[in-house]
């Protein structure tokens, strides 16, 4: 017997994946260390007994878009909603991508994007960061000349935190625009900046900006995400859905966390104070960081400690706090990514990270 082979191109992949591990201080994957209100819990187990559990959900997801339309005071047809904003990204890259097109990252930043594109069969142009990790115009030109398809801006970077400015995305964009490039602004961090490119959408210029309910709202055990973008662009990816690909439980829970921004507003505040006064604690220790938009920070050891990202990586984990080691990734050497967490895990975390650094 001879079982059917996988794609060689897929072979070689690895799937993408956090350690997770039973520590005390978990601070490695970009989750709201704050749970959803317990109305919403409360108000969403009241809605789910209406539910007719033995019909199909709405396959146009009407209600959903119309509210998180109305919360970004846009038309409803400029929205498309899915399983995680992951899967917004495959959809896009199954209608824009796929075999004999190219979609242009920027090394290094999210994984999913280069990932993604592979597995649906799209060539992956890869551009180049400064030391800072920011992009500069040449190098978007490098990229430009190669004639991508699509091309993936990530801001704030993940993993690095680095925000792009509205001047940045307009410029490429308008430059995108001359040669049917699509713009995808992955704004998974977006609530921590202090800008969205979401005020550029409808300008004529070809952007999408992608959108999550894991972050801000609490809500990285239910994989809900969506896109705003011009309705042609949406039209265009829900024609690659599939049919009732949304199921009734995500639609439900998104409308009713939308009923809760004031409290979701609220965690964002904390949070971005919490990351100010983890930055100033790190400023007195002997670490590099970079300036962060997110809800995380990128940092390493100076060479002066005597450690690598990898044994500090471990020596944090013995004092059960676990964070994401990014060492291995390209242009990261030797660098780790803290979430931040409640107060009381980032007291945990930078007292253990003090006590190793002595």
């Amino acid at each position: 017997m001879e079982w059917p082979k996988i794609r060689d191109d897929l072979a070689r992949l690895e799937g993408y994946h956090s350690p997770q591990v039973d520590v005390q201080v978990r601070l490695n994957t970009n989750e709201s260390p704050i749970p959803p209100p317990k109305q919403w819990v409360d108000d969403l187990g009241k809605e789910l007994h209406k539910v007719e559990w033995n019909r199909y959900p709405d396959r146009s997801t009407k209600k959903i878009r119309s509210d998180i339309a109305a919360f970004h005071n846009i038309d409803p047809n400029m929205v498309f909603v899915a399983n995680g904003s992951n899967e917004v990204l495959q959809s896009l890259l199954l209608a824009y991508g796929g075999p004999g097109r190219k979609a242009a990252i920027f090394e290094p930043t999210y994984a999913l994007h280069s990932h993604i594109s592979m597995i649906t069969g799209t060539e992956v142009i890869v551009g180049e960061r400064k030391a800072d990790f920011t992009i500069d115009v040449e190098n978007v030109s490098k990229v430009l000349d190669q004639g991508p398809n699509v091309i993936f801006l990530c801001s704030p970077n993940n993993p690095t935190g680095t925000v792009v400015t509205s001047d940045f995305v307009e410029d490429v964009a308008s430059r995108c625009s001359q040669m049917g490039t699509l713009v995808v602004v992955d704004e998974a961090y977006g609530e921590f900046s202090d800008w969205s490119a979401m005020d550029l959408i409808g300008e004529g210029l070809p952007i999408v900006v992608t959108k999550t309910f894991s972050k801000t709202w609490s809500m990285a055990g239910m994989r809900l995400g969506y896109m705003i973008a011009p309705l042609e662009i949406v039209d265009a990816t829900m024609s690659v859905a599939l049919p009732y690909h949304l199921d009734v439980l995500k639609q439900v829970a998104g409308s009713l966390a939308l009923r809760h921004v004031e409290e979701m507003e609220s965690r964002v505040e904390l949070l971005v104070q919490e990351r100010n006064r983890l930055v100033e604690k790190l400023r007195l220790l002997p670490i590099q960081q970079w300036p962060s938009g997110a809800n995380f920070i990128l940092f390493r050891p100076n060479e002066d400690t005597k450690m690598t990202g990898e044994m500090l990586w471990h020596a944090l984990l013995e004092k059960s706090v676990l964070l994401r080691n990014c060492a291995t990734w390209p242009g990261l050497d030797g660098c780790l990514r803290v979430t931040i967490g409640t107060p009381e895990e980032n007291n945990s975390f930078i007292d253990s990270l003090e006590a190793i650094l002595e």
